[in-house]
Order: C-alpha cells, then structure tokens, then sequence
C-alpha cells in the first residue's frame, strides 16, 4: 500500500499519466538495483536500456505537452526560476556566485513556460532577464558582456548562456553581436579553438587554456542561436555555420582512440573528460540534421555518443564529467546529465 501511495503521489506532482504510474516504480527499482542473477536487473546492460527507456518516455511526454496547461515539470521549474530572481532581473539565483551571463540559462525555458502558459509572472520573469542583458549587465566598452560582475572578464561559457536567450527572445543581431565580441577575444584561428578566459585588468587571457567544455559551450550555444535565427538573416546563418564547423574541426582533431576527448584539448596530462563528447554529439546531429554540418561527422557523434554511454553508472548519473562544483576534477555534474539527454534527443530526432 506504501508504495502504490508514494507511486501515485509522483505522479501527481509530475503529472505523469496514472495509467502508466508503475513505470515510475519500475524506473526507480532499476536505477538503484544493482544486477544480479534473478534480480530486478540481470545486467548493466539491461539497467542502461530501461534507463534510456524511460528518458525515451519523458522526452515524448515532453513533446505532448507542449502548449498544454503549464502544468509539466519543466514550467514548475522555471517558475523557480522566476521565484530566485534578483531585483536586477538575473534568473535563478541561489546563491550569489556572481554570475552575469548564467542566469540566461534560465531564460529560454521561462520563456517558452510564459508563451505556452500566459503566465504574466513568467513572462515578467523573461522580460526582465531581457532588460538585464541589454541595459544593465556589466560588458566592455564595445558591448560584450562580462560572464562575472566582480571582474572585468569574458568567459566561452558565456557563449551558451546568453545568445541563445537572446536570439529566442527576438533580439538576434545582439545575440550574433556577443558571438563576435566572445570571438574577437577568445578564438585562436591556428588551433580552431576557443581560449577559456581573458581578463580585461590584465589586458591578457586569464586562463588560455582551449578548455574542453569551454569549446562546447561555444558549439552548442551557436548551434542553438542558428537554429533561432530568422530567415531575413541568411548571410548571418551562413557566416554561423562556418563557425560551429570551425570548432567542431579544432576539438575533433584532440579526439581520443575512445572517443573521449582531454580536459584540455591539447594537453594530455589533464585528465579524461566526458561532456565534451555529448556536447558535440549533440552539435553534430543537430548540424546534420539542419544541414549545416555534412553526414561524414556522424560516426564521430556515433563514437562519442557510445563512449559517453559507457560512463552511465547504476543510479543514472553520467560519470567523468567536468564536475561540480569547481570543475577542476572528473565527476559529475547538472550540466553532464543535461547534456546527456540533450544528445539523446538530437540523436532521436535525426533517426526520424
């Protein structure tokens, strides 16, 4: 009886199907199960494909539910999201870690939950994460921002946070123009990669690094703004398309006989990460499936796709990622589980 209650409780708050609340049951059964003759599991291998099963029903749920009632967990979250909000406008702010460009993150979702909803709240929320980028984010003389407001510097990583938001929430001439000042700054044209950090009191990079997931921060954020951007633009996507080929060509040339990739790309003494590969599985089969990066990349996604699957332990958690907090260390991380779904969905989405 504890367990019918507890199952139809998650439902409840998930909205998932009743019909269907055993499956929660099953799942749960699964990820913590460790497998053995005549147990819940015989195998990893079985574990991994009821695990990909289930992210399989959810992303179907998802889609379903697009334009529904707001009541799916993804616009309870980014109602979160708009609950933690400064007064300045940043999304989701836990805890003041600085962030000027992190919030963005936020900001598509809250978006998108505002549109489908008409939540006034929401689209206050959306609005105001608009007005923060635009008016009242710290930047460099020529317009691009600062990833933090306590130092006078521009991080790749801010090339996920912020244009992707910016292009949604119809302003993509300035979400193009923080893709050319992140690049004017942070792009090595001999390497094809990105930089990590520069630091304008410095007047120098304040790490030079071609940090992995950096560069797939860069991949992934302007494969997103493409696929966002109107179609009065066609020399902007032309000129777009170029760069994400650049940068996938500059990190595949590290890649590993694994399929891994370094922490550092060319430094081999760092150690073995595994984001980068679902970042650029994600990158390539959106590319493919947009048009913009040719079908020869895919058995590289394919390699990286299967690597990063192997990294998948019994609780479901992705390991060997950049990990939280400081990401100096493989480990786990949000943005690794993120990444993960987000790679299977594109590599769904292109099998048709």
């Amino acid at each position: 009886m504890s367990i019918e209650l507890t199952t139809l409780m998650l439902a409840t708050l998930f909205d998932f199907p009743l019909e269907d609340r055993r499956k929660l049951t099953r799942w749960s059964d699964v990820a913590v199960a460790i497998p053995e003759p005549g147990g819940v599991i015989e195998s990893n291998e079985q574990k991994i494909q009821e695990l990909f099963e289930m992210a399989g029903y959810f992303g179907e749920l998802w889609e379903q539910r697009i334009g529904g009632d707001g009541s799916d967990l993804v616009t309870l979250m980014a109602k979160e999201a708009v609950v933690r909000v400064y007064d300045d406008g940043r999304l989701g702010q836990v805890c003041d870690n600085h962030g000027v460009t992190d919030p963005g993150a936020n900001g598509e979702a809250v978006l998108h939950a505002a549109l489908r909803t008409g939540d006034m709240k929401l689209k206050a929320g959306a609005d105001g994460m608009l007005d923060y980028f635009l008016y009242k984010a710290p930047r460099r003389k020529d317009g691009t921002l600062y990833h933090i407001d306590d130092k006078p510097q521009v991080w790749i990583d801010s090339m996920y946070m912020a244009p992707p938001f910016l292009a949604v929430a119809g302003r993509p001439e300035e979400a193009l123009k923080q893709i050319e000042g992140f690049r004017r700054l942070l792009w090595n044209k001999e390497k094809k990669l990105f930089s990590h950090i520069w630091d304008d009191a410095k007047n120098d990079f304040g790490r030079k690094d071609f940090w992995g997931v950096g560069n797939g921060w860069a991949a992934a954020g302007m494969t997103r703004v493409l696929r966002a951007l109107p179609d009065r633009m066609p020399a902007e996507k032309r000129r777009l398309e170029g760069y994400i080929r650049d940068v996938l060509d500059g990190c595949l040339a590290h890649q590993r006989p694994d399929g891994l990739f370094h922490d550092v790309l060319d430094n081999p003494k760092s150690f073995v990460e595994v984001n980068l590969a679902q970042i650029l599985a994600y990158t390539i089969y959106r590319g493919i499936k947009g048009g913009w990066v040719g079908p020869a990349y895919k058995a590289r996604a394919d390699k990286m796709r299967q690597a990063a699957r192997t990294k998948v332990d019994a609780l479901g958690l992705v390991q060997g990622v950049c990990g939280s907090p400081t990401f100096e260390a493989p480990g786990t991380a949000t943005e690794g589980q993120a990444f993960f779904l987000l790679m299977e969905t594109a590599a769904r989405d292109l099998a048709g």
